[in-house]
């Protein structure tokens, strides 16, 4: 299709894998080129192009996709009744008609590909571009598991995301149509993919934002920001807003205020804030504070689950609909919800790291490993077959202690204070307080904090069997290796 293509295959890729594994390794994104030759019939050689030709698909596979589209166009009806004074602006209204009906047959083929061969992938294509005679679109996929495993906004609407997830896909498939546009006009016809990883999601939450604001009101992801970051009277920021439009049936009014007041004004927000309590939130509309008010309860005929925005401490804020967390902010920037692990998940990776442990201590670890999520400062619990020699190793940085079996009741206690938990897979303790050492490795994530890049730093390096399971102050948990 053009010279840089392959090049441009493998940037995108690599943009994907750094953009969605800050949200979840699991989603193991995947991205391939499709052109499709704007002058040649489907049975003409080179009139579809798969980048890289080694991809699961062909091009037989995409050669009735210019014939769906057309289809489409028919089932549409006639785009006419839109005027254009201008002809070049009708031209422009018709391609791009066009293309959108070309990218909605894409998606529709890839559908149908995946579900006949049982893939577990759910796929997106960019809306194509002219490029050298071929209509490009990128198309992402990624594991159909992971991302249908999220909670999405009931009442789909078009154009506008579901959940993080989707908001992010949305945000990565604009900024690859953006260089295949560019790359039509620049001298090197090299496409750039070099926007920021976290600068992205941060564009994505604003997405999601924007479909829930009501009447699509902008500026709310970063009005919840500026509160976020203000403090009262030395207190941080814990609160909980109601989003809805105004008068909404469900919404019980507390006390209305007689002037709204602009979320823009943060500080004001930020003091009103110290208002809600329980079940009283303030209530908002995404563009001013209007009240306090309460949601009727459940059993009521007028209930309606509304997006809350809850403040939960000191830069940091959760979006969710319906009892469910669709986004967690900490530090301006967007991340999926991380829940308590789940006992099958830690299960599965104690056999493949300790395949010789019998249920009974897998149950035991799966107890301690309950007890770590539930501390609220954060910690590190390492289990390894080597914590005694690990306890001498690290005896200039770490408390030992004489062994004994770990109860989920000390554990609490000797977690209250920084460092790592040394057990043995049987239970036994050696060590408390450890800090951790080990060599950098290229999975670490500068978005993470030290408490997660020490944990996979040492479980890279360790010479013995290691399970990591790590608590963040913000609420993410991780077991390393993942």
């Amino acid at each position: 299709m053009w010279e840089h293509q392959s090049l441009f295959r493998v940037s995108a890729q690599l943009f994907a894998e750094g953009v969605f594994n800050l949200l979840d390794r699991n989603l193991r994104p995947e991205v391939f080129l499709l052109g499709f030759a704007s002058a040649k019939e489907a049975d003409e050689p080179d009139a579809v192009v798969v980048e890289p030709p080694t991809t699961r698909y062909t091009p037989a596979d995409f050669r009735d996709v210019k014939h769906n589209a057309a289809a489409l166009e028919a089932d549409n009806g006639p785009q006419g009744s839109v005027y254009h004074l201008h002809p070049n602006d009708h031209d422009r209204f018709e391609k791009q008609h066009w293309y959108e009906l070309v990218c909605r047959a894409t998606e529709t083929t890839l559908n149908t590909l995946t579900a006949e061969r049982h893939e577990n992938r759910r796929s997106f294509c960019s809306v194509p571009v002219s490029l050298q005679g071929y209509l490009v679109t990128v198309v992402l996929q990624l594991s159909a598991d992971c991302y249908d495993g999220y909670y999405s906004l009931p009442k789909p609407s078009s154009g506008r995301p579901a959940n993080l997830p989707h908001a992010t896909v949305m945000e990565f498939l604009h900024d690859c149509g953006r260089a295949l546009r560019e790359a039509d006009t620049a001298d090197n016809d090299q496409p750039v993919l070099d926007r920021d990883y976290n600068e992205l999601l941060r564009s994505a939450g604003r997405r999601l934002m924007l479909r829930v604001a009501p009447a699509g009101t902008h500026g709310l992801y970063d009005a919840c920001n500026g509160v976020a970051a203000l403090r009262h009277e030395g207190d941080e920021g814990i609160g909980t807003m109601l989003i809805s439009r105004r008068l909404h049936p469900a919404i019980v009014p507390v006390l209305t205020l007689e002037t709204p007041v602009p979320m823009r004004d943060h500080r004001s927000i930020r003091k009103l804030l110290e208002l809600s309590e329980g079940h009283t939130a303030l209530i908002s509309d995404a563009s001013h504070v209007f009240g306090l008010g309460q949601l009727v309860p459940q059993s009521d005929a007028q209930f309606e689950p509304l997006v809350t925005v809850h403040f939960t401490n000191h830069y940091s804020w959760e979006m969710s609909h319906a009892g469910q967390v669709l986004m967690r902010v900490v530090s301006n920037t967007p991340r999926l919800p991380q829940g308590r692990v789940a006992a099958e998940n830690f299960a599965r990776v104690v056999r493949i790291v300790f395949p010789n442990l019998d249920v009974d201590s897998t149950d035991y670890l799966w107890d301690l490993a309950q007890k770590a999520t539930t501390q609220p400062n954060g910690t590190i619990l390492v289990i390894t077959t080597g914590a005694a020699q690990e306890a001498q190793r690290l005896a200039r940085q770490c408390f030992r202690v004489v062994p004994r079996i770990m109860t989920p009741s000390v554990l609490r206690l000797v977690t209250n204070i920084d460092g790592a938990v040394l057990i043995e897979p049987n239970g036994m303790c050696h060590a408390i307080g450890a800090i951790l050492d080990g060599l950098a490795t290229e999975k670490g994530d500068s978005s993470r904090g030290s408490r997660y890049n020490s944990a996979l730093r040492y479980a890279h390096s360790s010479k013995y069997p290691v399970l990591a399971v790590v608590v963040s102050e913000d609420g993410w948990i991780d077991l390393l290796p993942s």
